[in-house]
């Protein structure tokens, strides 16, 4: 077992898990924003920011099973690379949704924030949700990947098949939405519910762009702290191939 990454992992877990939890039992009221409702339909499972925290703290909490039972096998580390199922599975949770994602977020989140934060996050949501939760849910979730990225080797799948999972669950969160502003009555972005039906589309599909274009930025950062690996990897599947 690999001590530093074990114990980065148990420490992000137990925080990411704590703050879950806080959450779950104590962010529970609509103080009168409006579209911003944890009661109602879909609860806060309307939020991709709700998403990413349950994905998060899922991840963290895997990598550290990996860290136990599985493994974190580099390329490097003998003629035949190969990694567990376990470090296998991690490698495309991370590179495939939780970056993305994550990113997606928090880059999306402070564009629109400084630009008029009444579209993303009202001045009234601050009166029941703590900034530091606030903080935890949209600023953190970054430099905790960054480490994760640095301290820990991970095998990225091909761009195809990453794109490919990234995409279904963008879809899969665009059709809720939409289901909910359908079934519902209800936007779940302000931002969302101000645009014509034009523009929504248009808005839509700079979103999918950017998630596209984040994955790119992940497999590059990744080829950027890993390049060694990586050409060693593809060494050795020359190696194997001949």
């Amino acid at each position: 077992m690999s001590v530093l990454p074990a114990f980065y992992h148990l420490l992000v877990f137990i925080f990411l898990a704590y703050s879950l939890t806080y959450n779950l039992l104590n962010v529970k009221d609509d103080p009168g924003t409006g579209m911003f409702t944890y009661r109602g339909y879909g609860g806060k499972f309307k939020f991709l920011t709700f998403w990413l925290f349950l994905l998060q703290t899922f991840y963290f909490g895997f990598c550290l099973v990996n860290d136990i039972f599985g493994s974190n096998s580099r390329p490097s580390q003998s003629k035949r690379f190969h990694p567990s199922r376990l470090q296998r599975w991690r490698d495309v949770l991370l590179s495939s949704v939780v970056f993305p994602v994550g990113m997606f977020v928090v880059c999306t989140f402070w564009g629109i924030y400084f630009v008029d934060r009444e579209l993303v996050y009202p001045k009234k949501l601050d009166k029941f949700i703590p900034s530091w939760l606030n903080h935890v849910m949209h600023t953190t979730i970054l430099p905790f990947l960054l480490v994760d990225m640095y301290i820990v080797y991970h095998h990225f799948p091909t761009r195809m098949r990453g794109l490919k999972i990234l995409m279904s669950f963008a879809c899969s969160y665009l059709v809720w939405i939409l289901w909910v502003a359908y079934h519902a009555n209800i936007w779940v972005y302000p931002v969302l519910q101000i645009m014509a039906p034009h523009e929504r589309v248009i808005f839509i599909a700079v979103l999918i762009a950017l998630f596209v274009s984040i994955y790119l930025v992940g497999e590059g950062l990744n080829k950027f702290l890993w390049g060694k690996e990586r050409r060693h990897y593809q060494v050795m599947l020359g190696k194997s191939r001949s």
